[in-house]
């Protein structure tokens, strides 16, 4: 009589199954809780690179904020000079954070070393190129503030006058003040509204200057001429910023006396032109742009305001 076969599999294999699962999980789990070191990763890969002296130049397409697993917006080694907006990391270790910028470049021993004539010339060029932008910017500006007030220049009430990065606004007495006083013609007010709406398009710190000419002034509201000079730079301070269409903490306001003339007081036609108050824009230059020229030119910061000005001459 041939045995009987049970239909179905046998019962150990329910165990052995089960067994298994739970042997997958295990793992599973070892390897959701296991970690990579990144930073020691990146310094193995680094030094294999090297070792195969292989290095990667890539073109930035923004200002690296460090460095990252999936960022590759820069590359090791400090870089030769070049005009190019290409940003290199100054370290052979990758896991720096450190960039370099200037115009300086690594000699064969891997130190700084002073770039060539033909580099420093290349150098110069460029940040005089910079500077003419800004100087033609500044020009553009001065031109729509003489656009708005062609009349005014044209009856000798406003003078404009440009310099590198800044523009003067000269304000004649004659039609904007009566003698002696620091309050503002209504006449005058309109011209001020029109120097409102231009000062909000232009960019630039805002000086007011108050200035007098030499003859002493001595009254109850207006003791010297420094209050006056003081105060009719404050009434127009008060009518630019009025509508707060403009920053006040772009604004300061100065009074000179008779300290700064423009001409003599011999005269009572130089006396009026020194009666006057003066609205200065300083436009300003980029900080990286004067670090790479003092390193180019050799100046001091001190010096810088005067090279300027005769830049824009």
């Amino acid at each position: 009589m041939e045995d009987e076969v049970k239909q179905g599999l046998p019962a150990w294999l329910a165990t052995f199954a089960d067994l298994m699962a739970l042997l997958m999980c295990f793992f599973v789990l070892l390897l959701s809780f296991s970690e990579m070191d990144v930073q020691k990763y990146k310094q193995v890969a680094g030094s294999m690179r090297d070792a195969f002296g292989v290095q990667n130049q890539i073109r930035a397409s923004g200002i690296p904020m460090g460095t990252s697993v999936i960022a590759q917006e820069f590359s090791p080694g400090r870089p030769e000079p070049t005009m190019e907006n290409i940003i290199q990391q100054q370290t052979q270790d990758i896991t720096r954070m450190s960039l370099r910028t200037g115009f300086y470049s690594n000699g064969r021993d891997g130190g700084d070393r002073a770039l060539n004539q033909g580099e420093v010339e290349a150098a110069r060029q460029f940040i005089y190129d910079n500077l003419e932008q800004l100087q033609r910017e500044t020009e553009r500006d001065a031109r729509i503030l003489r656009s708005l007030l062609s009349r005014e220049i044209a009856e000798q009430m406003v003078e404009i006058e440009t310099g590198f990065r800044s523009i003067t606004v000269r304000i004649r007495e004659r039609g904007s003040f009566d003698s002696g006083s620091s309050v503002l013609n209504g006449d005058f007010l309109p011209v001020l509204s029109q120097l409102r709406q231009a000062l909000a398009e232009i960019e630039g710190q805002v000086a007011i200057e108050g200035h007098t000419d030499n003859r002493p002034i001595a009254t109850p509201a207006i003791p010297t001429n420094w209050h006056l000079s003081s105060l009719r730079a404050l009434s127009v301070a008060h009518a630019l910023i009025e509508e707060e269409s403009v920053d006040s903490d772009r604004f300061q306001v100065i009074g000179f006396a008779d300290s700064r003339p423009v001409a003599s007081n011999d005269t009572s036609q130089d006396r009026a032109k020194n009666r006057r108050v003066e609205i200065v824009i300083r436009q300003g230059v980029d900080e990286e742009i004067v670090r790479n020229l003092e390193q180019v030119e050799g100046i001091g910061s001190s010096s810088f305001e005067s090279w300027f000005e005769n830049f824009s001459q």
